[in-house]
């Protein structure tokens, strides 16, 4: 027997002396909890109240996954204020399931994120599916906010203060036998006896028969227990998050005042403290910011043109390296066949080894069954020769960035491919239309620029040019997204996009040494800023002969016609063999073992290079101006020159690709928070004061003068 709610979100089940809940949110691919949900979970959990036959209650959904969490959009579109009284609403929901003497199990499979989670930490029992999709969180902090129903105070008496804080300020996912392992789940099993299960330990709790058992260690039991040594915990984490965030990140704050003051008072008033957190957070201008991110990050994770992508079976990547390794264990684990090309059979091995050491860490987190592993990896085929090629649906090219080469490299591979295969580079600054010159199709060249390390880094930049067929493009999208990146297409140009705007901004760094900055000083002062490296740091970690590299040629000519004043001194350093971090020899200092960066210790010797320094000092808030302003004006040159499509795109590239603080929302949100006239203004000072290179663009003179907004 089954009955529907008004809008059929919920769907009740009699199974014996248990109601079963299956959770359904029409036209969605996701079920969300909102105040319609809310309202409908009351209804039928006094529906089962009331039904005497019925002894307990499962909650089980009919999606991929569990719940992704609240309705953001709908949270965004409340006054100040309104946001507090559906929480409180929610929270008396949670209150009344918690409450309830007939208790509730949650079955978990998929994604069970925030009010997700939250509802599930509110049932008496979980039981979670052993698949690998399966994963637990509270990403709340990533969106600038708190978990707002009960999360706060709930985890930490579940899994321990330690483990909470963990899954709360980092907002990461808990796979299912981690989950087990801490006690956020107290079943594990196949996803197609999850609901047998469930309702197997609702029967168990209704009589009485199941008593959990704490898994939090004896030695975090005694620690968490005593006020005194857990003042200890907050301490050290609030220390950690002034380290990591710079206090530019409220949300970090008001997560461990909200977890503390629930430790320590009642759950009625930690609902009405997280509450009054929640909200103070979701009117601040870092999570309007976070938030739009989110949005647009999910957006750019579809493929807008996924009609005219062709099937992708088999891709080849050219070139072993680090970045071909990359490539190859990001595509192989969403069942693509790899064709890895590379001149040494050694290189080759290292990489498919590299790529199974990958795999075992998830087999040994049990995130993939070692089976799993050896399906993957031995979709991964290694060779020196072109043997086999003719099966590539797509081809991503990695290998050094030189012309000369890319063009061998091309012309080889056309030889032996179909004429429908895609040819991608990935290069982060050569112009793709040069490299197609050497195509006998330039129709099916394209741009697809990854950032190191590959699997981390979430961007993909695609870059198209002229004579790019739309087909080509929609195919880069596709494998993009089943990658699992964030894509952005830009137009073709020197440095495309992200490499574009982070060369004037390298450069600037360049230049204020040489007038006296001192290098450690405008690392702290980005960093204060937002970024997280300054520029001397992200230069050495990039590598000195690399960023000469890219500065040659076609992007220093580019932004020479402009008047701008461009540093040799990359140049003269990788010609003296200094390389950066990679060789230890870079503007820092580095352990000749480890490698790691020695603090506070600046490489004098390549100070040396600074031909005839300066002796300027600068405030912090100078650094700022000079390095932001400059990255941002370029931002809105390349929006105006059409090598983007939108702000959003570049706010996007900027953050993802090159670390612009997310809290501030990019380029051009930034813009528009600070107002194009401010900027302009300071512009134009610098202007005045440095050079041509500060020149405010076209366009944000023109939006300064009208009073208007990218968005």
């Amino acid at each position: 027997m089954a009955s529907k709610a008004q809008n059929s979100f919920l769907t009740f089940e009699k199974h014996d002396e248990v109601g079963v809940i299956w959770m359904d949110l029409p036209g969605e691919e996701w079920n969300k909890i909102s105040i319609d949900t809310e309202a409908q979970f009351r209804e039928v959990m006094q529906q089962i109240e009331a039904n005497t036959e019925l002894k307990a209650s499962v909650l089980i959904s009919r999606k991929k996954g569990f719940m992704a969490g609240a309705d953001i959009e709908k949270f965004l579109q409340m006054k100040p204020g309104e946001s507090k009284a559906t929480a409180q609403a929610g929270h008396a929901m949670l209150r009344d399931l918690e409450d309830s003497k007939k208790p509730c199990v949650a079955a978990i499979h998929g994604a069970c994120m925030g009010g997700g989670l939250e509802i599930s930490l509110a049932c008496a029992g979980r039981v979670a599916s052993n698949h690998s999709s399966t994963m637990m969180a509270l990403p709340e902090v990533k969106l600038g906010l708190l978990p707002g129903l009960g999360g706060t105070y709930r985890l930490p008496k579940l899994v321990g203060v330690q483990n909470a804080l963990s899954i709360i300020l980092t907002g990461r996912n808990v796979y299912a036998f981690p989950a087990l392992k801490m006690g956020l789940v107290d079943e594990l099993v196949f996803q197609p006896k999850l609901l047998d299960a469930a309702i197997k330990l609702a029967r168990k709790l209704a009589a009485g028969q199941f008593r959990r058992k704490i898994k939090v260690p004896l030695a975090s039991k005694i620690l968490e227990s005593n006020p005194l040594t857990r003042g200890i915990i907050f301490s050290q984490a609030t220390k950690m998050m002034l380290r990591q965030t710079n206090g530019n990140y409220p949300a970090p704050y008001k997560i461990l005042e909200a977890v503390k003051y629930g430790l320590s008072h009642t759950r009625e008033q930690a609902a009405e403290k997280e509450t009054e957190l929640f909200d103070q957070l979701l009117q601040s201008p870092e999570a309007f910011q976070l938030i739009n991110i989110f949005f647009a990050m999910n957006a750019l994770r579809k493929n807008p043109m996924k009609e005219l992508a062709r099937p992708v079976k088999t891709l080849g990547v050219l070139g072993a390296g680090l970045m071909g390794e990359g490539i190859a264990e990001v595509t192989v684990q969403n069942g693509t066949d790899i064709l890895l090309k590379d001149l040494q059979e050694p290189a080759l091995a290292q990489a498919k080894k590299n790529i199974w050491l990958v795999l075992m860490k998830k087999v040994k987190t049990r995130a993939i069954t070692k089976a799993d592993a050896e399906t993957i990896i031995n979709k991964v085929h290694t060779t020196t020769t072109y043997e086999g090629f003719h099966k590539a649906d797509v081809i991503i090219e990695a290998v050094f960035e030189d012309i000369n080469i890319k063009h061998k490299v091309l012309k080889e591979t056309e030889a032996t491919l179909r004429k429908d295969c895609v040819f991608a580079s990935n290069t982060s600054a050569l112009p793709i239309t040069k490299i197609a010159e050497a195509s006998s199709r330039p129709e099916t060249v394209i741009g697809m620029h990854y950032f190191s390390p590959v699997p981390k880094m979430p961007l993909l930049e695609i870059v198209v040019t002229g004579k790019t067929a739309d087909w080509v493009t929609a195919t880069a999208l596709e494998v993009g997204v089943k990658q699992g990146k964030t894509c952005i297409v830009v137009k073709d140009g020197p440095g495309f996009y992200t490499t574009r705007i982070l060369a004037p901004f390298i450069n600037e760094a360049l230049l204020l040494m040489q007038e006296g900055a001192d290098p450690l000083q405008m690392d702290k002062a980005m960093k204060k800023f937002g970024f997280p490296v300054g520029p001397i740091t992200l230069i050495d970690e990039v590598g000195i002969d690399v960023g000469a590299h890219i500065n040659k040629g076609d992007l220093e000519a580019f932004f020479n016609k402009r008047g701008a004043k461009s540093s040799n001194l990359l140049n003269k350093l990788a010609e003296a063999g200094f390389k950066g971090r990679k060789n230890r020899k870079g503007f820092l200092q580095y352990d000749e073992k480890t490698g790691k960066k020695l603090r506070g210790k600046v490489n004098e010797e390549a100070l040396r290079f600074i031909e005839s320094r300066g002796s300027k000092t600068f405030t912090d808030s100078e650094i700022q101006d000079r390095l932001s302003l400059i990255m941002i004006n370029e931002a809105v040159y390349c929006l105006q020159d059409g090598i983007l499509k939108e702000p959003r795109d570049g706010d996007i590239g900027a953050v993802f690709g090159l670390g612009f603080p997310p809290f501030l929302g990019g380029p051009f949100r930034y813009s528009d928070s600070e107002g194009a006239k401010t900027i302009v203004d300071k512009m134009a000072q610098l202007e005045k004061e440095i050079g041509s290179r500060f020149k405010p663009a076209d366009l944000l003179v023109e939006l300064a003068e009208k009073g208007k907004k990218f968005y």
